[in-house]
């Protein structure tokens, strides 16, 4: 079964999914790719994890690092999870290339990978704010998101005020 419950942000509604126990999306409304994985009609529900995040949210949107994310469990291919492990691992307050992660999993996999194929997996990121996702810029610069770029900017500015840097801090 699937559960969803809504979130106020600043920048506009937010949705939230879980299985019961763990978070599997977060999407600001209407962005591309909302509720992928929620097949049928999910039961909008009150749940512990729904209210750890919703703590999360309020710290993060407060202007504050907010720690360690409630329980996730985004679903995905193999590549995609491994793409959004290395999201995980970028600081509060600082940004990523594609191509930079691209050549740390490269690494990893004792392979190349494509900026581009990594491009792909942070577009579908299924928890977006919680898996960073809006962290990561192109080569020259803010790139996509599929909560918009107006959103991106603004997660990237209050990030950076809070953390008290600026610009990329890979």
């Amino acid at each position: 079964m699937k559960y969803t419950c809504h979130y106020p942000s600043p920048l506009g509604g937010v949705t939230l999914a879980s299985d019961g126990t763990a978070l599997t999306g977060l999407w600001f409304d209407g962005q591309k790719y909302f509720g992928q994985g929620l097949d049928g009609a999910p039961e909008e529900r009150e749940l512990p994890v729904f209210a750890e995040a919703a703590r999360w949210l309020d710290r993060y949107f407060g202007g504050r690092d907010p720690g360690v994310t409630p329980l996730l469990r985004p679903a995905g291919t193999p590549f995609q999870l491994s793409v959004w492990a290395a999201l995980g691992r970028i600081p509060f307050g600082g940004t990523a290339t594609y191509g930079e992660i691209a050549r740390e999993l490269g690494r990893g996999e004792g392979r190349g990978t494509s900026a581009r194929a990594v491009g792909g997996a942070v577009g579908r990121n299924p928890i977006s704010l919680m898996i960073p996702c809006h962290r990561v810029v192109g080569s020259g610069g803010l790139t996509g998101y599929a909560g918009g770029l107006d959103r991106k900017a603004w997660l990237l500015a209050l990030e950076q005020a809070a953390a008290g840097t600026r610009g990329p801090t890979i």
